[in-house]
C-alpha cells in the first residue's frame, strides 16, 4: 500500500482492529477527517496516522480531549517540536498515575488476600458437606 492509497471503512477496521462504529465516533468528535463519496468514507494516510496515535494515547488511557490537543498542535504548527514536548508532559503525567494506581492495587490485594487466608477455615466449616445430619421428624 502507498502513503497515498485510500482505505475504506472496512480496511480501516481491519488494519487496526477497530468497529466502524469507532472510526464514526472519532469522526464525529472531529479527529479523523475521511473523504466522504456520498455514504463512503475513504481514509487517507493522514487518518490512519491520527488513528494509530489516537488509538496509542487510549491505550495510555489519555482522554480524548488530550488526544485532540495534541494532534491539533501538529497541524497548527506543521512541526513535531511543541507536540512532540506536550506528549512527553502528558506521558509522565499518564505514567505517574498509572504508577501510583498499580501502587494501590497492590495494597488492596495484599490486603485481600489476608482477609480471604484469615477466612479460609470458616469458608471451608460453610462450604463442607454436612456429615450425619439428620432430618428433623415432622
Amino acid at each position: 500500500m502507498t502513503g497515498t492509497e485510500l482505505m475504506t471503512i472496512r480496511e480501516m477496521c481491519d488494519a487496526f482492529d477497530v468497529t466502524p462504529r469507532t472510526l464514526r465516533f472519532y469522526e464525529a468528535k472531529e479527529l479523523i477527517f475521511p473523504k466522504r463519496e456520498g455514504t463512503k468514507r475513504l481514509f487517507n494516510r493522514r487518518d490512519r496516522v491520527r488513528l494509530k496515535l489516537i488509538l496509542r494515547g487510549k491505550r495510555f488511557g489519555f482522554s480524548l480531549e488530550d488526544i485532540r490537543q495534541l494532534l491539533d498542535m501538529y497541524d497548527l504548527e506543521g512541526s513535531e517540536r511543541s507536540q512532540y514536548l506536550r506528549t512527553y508532559a502528558l506521558a509522565q503525567e499518564r505514567l505517574a498515575q498509572m504508577e501510583q494506581q498499580r501502587d494501590e492495587l497492590t495494597e488492596a490485594i495484599a490486603e485481600l488476600k489476608t482477609e480471604l487466608a484469615s477466612g479460609a477455615e470458616k469458608f471451608q466449616s460453610y462450604t463442607a458437606t454436612p456429615q450425619n445430619q439428620t432430618k428433623s421428624a415432622a
